[in-house]
């Protein structure tokens, strides 16, 4: 298992259209990615602009069609347009 903890800061008055956008994202990942075991979006309860994303895979094959998918690359616009600089991801080991 390959976890990731993908930190994103948004701007200011764009959260809607970001969670949107994820929304999409998202269901595309469940429906089209089973490799993928959690694909969860999570918002700071002290940063209202700060988002985690919660991903875990299967194996390092999973995360890279997770990364090549055409819906991941077709949801960077929109989500990027949102982004108030770039992301910063974390890559784990499983453990148990």
């Amino acid at each position: 298992m390959i976890g990731v903890i993908a930190t994103l800061k948004i701007k200011d008055g764009t959260a809607e259209a970001f969670e949107a956008a994820f929304r999409t994202l998202s269901a595309a990942v469940r429906a089209n990615e089973p490799g993928n075991h959690c694909y969860q979006l999570t918002r700071s309860k002290s940063d209202p602009l700060t988002y985690k994303v919660l991903e875990i895979y299967a194996d390092a094959d999973a995360l890279k069609a997770h990364g090549e998918s055409a819906h991941f690359k077709a949801a960077g616009p929109a989500l990027g347009a949102s982004l108030n600089g770039r992301p910063d991801v974390e890559y784990l080991d499983g453990v148990i």
